[in-house]
């Protein structure tokens, strides 16, 4: 079951979007150094379709974008969801921020729109660090992974 712990508009996520970031609890990664660790608890709202399509009802209208802000214990869950977002509101891009290294087996990247991939490890920083082991990817039509490099963009 994904709980929503918190969620907040937010323009720096994916490029070019104005996303609504929905921060998933119950994260079993616990990444040393991790910037969200009130993430790793077992708390929030349990993300059903009634309450995504609360969500909906109030922000489809303001963003772009809704992305996943975690999630990595019950992936397929979001893969769900991210799919239901698509087929309902059509006009919304999906997104992942997931702290596995790939993509779990049987996950449909053709749900997302945009993924991120990596554990953070503080030494290398986040996405924009030079250095970073994250990638951000655009996902295609046919599920080719383009990574976008945020780095480089500012």
């Amino acid at each position: 079951m994904l709980k929503c712990y918190s969620y907040d508009i937010v323009c720096q996520e994916i490029p070019d979007e104005i996303s609504l970031a929905v921060n998933i609890s119950c994260c079993p990664n616990r990444c040393p150094g991790c910037h969200s660790p009130w993430l790793w608890s077992n708390e929030g709202e349990e993300m059903t379709e009634d309450m995504l399509a609360m969500l909906m009802e109030r922000y489809s209208a303001a963003i772009t974008c809704f992305c996943f802000m975690g999630g990595d214990a019950e992936p397929m869950e979001v893969m769900r969801l991210a799919k239901l977002i698509k087929d309902r509101w059509p006009h919304l891009k999906t997104a992942w921020y997931s702290g596995k290294e790939a993509l779990p087996e049987g996950f449909d990247i053709r749900s997302m729109d945009y993924i991120k991939l990596g554990p953070y490890i503080e030494a290398l920083g986040g996405l924009k660090s030079p250095h970073t082991n994250q990638s951000l990817y655009k996902i295609g039509t046919e599920g080719e992974m383009t990574r976008i490099l945020l780095s480089l963009r500012r």
